[in-house]
Formats: structure tokens, C-alpha cells, sequence
């Protein structure tokens, strides 16, 4: 299970919007529990695909991640998963998701028909990295 705030899923929602009709990307930072991730901040990462690729994948560069990881160190936060968008398609992890996932971490997906969003659903993989499953999405008001 992941705990979002409703705060942070318009930021979701508000970047995959923005990016549309390319994919967005970015990290979820917060905290892993004994039985579910909890989002503190979502930090936006540039997709870094060259234009033709970024309709349907994304890329973060390592100085990105890098800045993400240090960002969250700051905070005390760890980075517990990512999101990107799918453009005109379900929010539902592609092979080329699977192929570049890990596992433990969430996936947040959402769907963006003809610029406004859609479905918003997270994904884990499995260990064996043969599938993800969907996860539970806790959305909970921000304070």
C-alpha cells in the first residue's frame, strides 16, 4: 500500500497534464513501513528522451537522480518509488516498465487522454521481476 496526499496527487496529475503529450516522470520521497510506503514530496524530474521517444518513455538521467537522492537525504526521506504518465494509454505499467523497474518500489502511473489525466493507479514489481501487481492507493487530505 502507498499513502499519497491529496496535495501530491494534484502535483502528479498537474505534471502529466503539463508534459502532455510526452510522458512526465518524477520520484515519490517519504518513508518505508512495515506494511506500506508513505509519500512525503514528489519531486518532478525533466524526461530526458529525445522528442520522438518521450510520446512513450521516459528517462532520468543519473545527475537527476542523483539531485532526487540528495534532495531526499536532506529531508530524511528515502526515495520509496516514481511515477511517469502514460499519454493516450491506460495507467497500467508497459514491458518496457517491467524490464526498468525494481523491485520494493512503487510505480505510480497515470493516464492522459488528449491532455487531461485520467486513471492514477501504483504498481509493485515482483521480486522475480516477472510482473508487477497493483498496489492500494491511499489518498489521504493534505493538513
Amino acid at each position: 500500500m502507498i499513502h499519497l496526499l491529496s496535495d501530491q496527487k494534484c502535483q502528479i496529475i498537474a505534471h502529466a497534464e503539463q508534459d502532455y503529450p510526452f510522458e512526465c516522470c518524477g520520484l515519490l520521497l517519504g518513508k518505508f513501513g512495515e506494511t506500506m510506503k508513505s509519500v512525503h514530496e514528489t519531486f518532478a524530474i525533466s524526461n530526458a528522451r529525445e522528442e520522438v521517444a518521450k510520446r512513450t518513455r521516459f528517462l532520468i538521467t543519473p545527475a537527476e537522480l542523483l539531485a532526487g537522492e540528495r534532495y531526499a537525504r536532506a529531508r530524511e526521506l528515502d526515495i520509496v518509488g516514481f511515477y511517469h504518465s502514460h499519454p493516450d494509454h491506460p495507467a497500467i505499467p508497459s514491458e518496457y516498465d517491467r524490464d526498468h523497474a525494481w523491485p520494493t518500489y512503487s510505480y505510480v502511473v497515470v493516464s492522459v487522454a488528449a491532455g487531461k489525466a485520467g486513471d492514477i493507479r501504483s504498481w509493485e514489481l515482483e521480486p522475480d521481476r516477472t510482473r508487477f501487481n497493483e498496489e492500494e492507493l491511499s489518498e489521504r487530505n493534505s493538513k
